[in-house]
């Protein structure tokens, strides 16, 4: 019997982006809502992660709110300290979202390979995450689930934050009031239920900065209401395990302030407190800071359970199926975004 070769149909280009424009490669993340795989486009042969969300799943989960809001906001995000949307489209089963790609992976891949970080490190990584907080805050946006998981590192050594599902767009003249985030990493005005501003973003970073520095959290317990407790009343307990510059603690403490009104935010205020000083901000602002640390991006800096459980787990791999007719997808120029 003769050989027999099934040609795939030539993709036309010129046509709204769909699935089947990229090569799917490894899933590199999972999240609450959804899974990303890394792909590459096959005729600009440009890499980016491609995050993609289950419809059934999304409408069960009581989670098409979120989904349709972050993707309302990435829309509005155009900034090198953040990962910014390239495409957006659907088929029968799931929406996409094409993003752009951070090769060094993130803070807390980083922090189970390398160990604890060094001060200079972190300190870069905070200032160029408290430029991406203050870019957020001046339009109205709360990022309301910073953790290490959430700031991905580029190839060139950039800090950049991501995941915005439960993000939001916020009145400076009012306080939100719904609870979101990851417990660990929440302000203790998120569980007194009084209402919270932006600064929440900025207790985040506290919580961040000592988990780099210790690799354990500043406030833990073995229930959630213990872990709201602990936040709400406890102090900061200095590990006697590492010795910190008296200007990191400060930082830190500056941070996880308790009451909102008197806690460290905004990039004017950060670059005049002395652990975060004498870095050029000019530069940073510019994004030409000289990152400490350059990843080896040879190979991809992820949990590769990602692909295993993709591998042994997943029983509907993802796959280029044909759209509903008359659906659109979302380019680049359609929203204006430019790479």
């Amino acid at each position: 019997m003769g050989g027999v070769c099934c040609k795939s149909e030539p993709i036309d280009f010129t046509q709204d982006v769909e699935l089947k424009h990229f090569d799917l490669q490894t899933a590199i993340g999972k999240g609450a809502f959804g899974k990303v795989k890394l792909v590459q486009h096959k005729l600009t042969k440009q890499k980016y992660a491609l995050k993609y969300i289950d419809k059934k799943m999304c409408v069960e989960m009581k989670a098409v709110d979120c989904i349709i809001q972050e993707r309302f906001l990435l829309e509005e995000i155009q900034s090198p300290f953040t990962c910014n949307l390239r495409y957006a489209f659907q088929d029968d089963e799931n929406m996409f979202m094409v993003i752009d790609l951070m090769l060094g992976g993130d803070l807390r891949y980083l922090l189970n390979t390398k160990g604890n970080l060094s001060e200079d490190l972190i300190k870069f990584y905070m200032a160029e995450c408290v430029l991406g907080i203050a870019y957020l805050h001046s339009k109205n946006i709360v990022h309301r689930d910073l953790k290490p998981d959430n700031i991905l590192i580029s190839e060139t050594g950039h800090a950049t934050l991501t995941d915005f599902n439960i993000a939001t767009k916020y009145n400076p003249d009012k306080l939100m009031k719904s609870e979101a985030g990851s417990p660990a990493y929440m302000a203790p005005e998120m569980f007194i239920r009084k209402g919270y501003n932006n600064m929440i973003d900025y207790w985040s970073l506290g919580v961040i900065m000592y988990e780099l520095l210790y690799g354990k959290r500043p406030f833990e317990a073995n229930t959630s209401e213990g872990l709201k407790k602990a936040i709400i009343s406890d102090e900061v307990a200095w590990k006697s395990t590492r010795e910190l510059s008296a200007d990191c603690k400060s930082a830190i403490t500056e941070f996880l302030q308790k009451e909102w009104n008197v806690r460290m935010g905004g990039d004017e205020k950060v670059s005049k407190h002395a652990f975060f000083k004498d870095l050029d901000w000019d530069k940073l602002k510019r994004h030409e800071g000289v990152p400490p640390f350059i990843p080896d991006t040879k190979n991809i800096n992820c949990d590769f359970t990602h692909e295993l459980e993709e591998i042994l787990v997943n029983d509907n791999p993802l796959v280029a199926k044909a759209r509903k007719p008359g659906e659109k997808s979302e380019s680049p120029t359609r929203l204006n975004k430019t790479n």
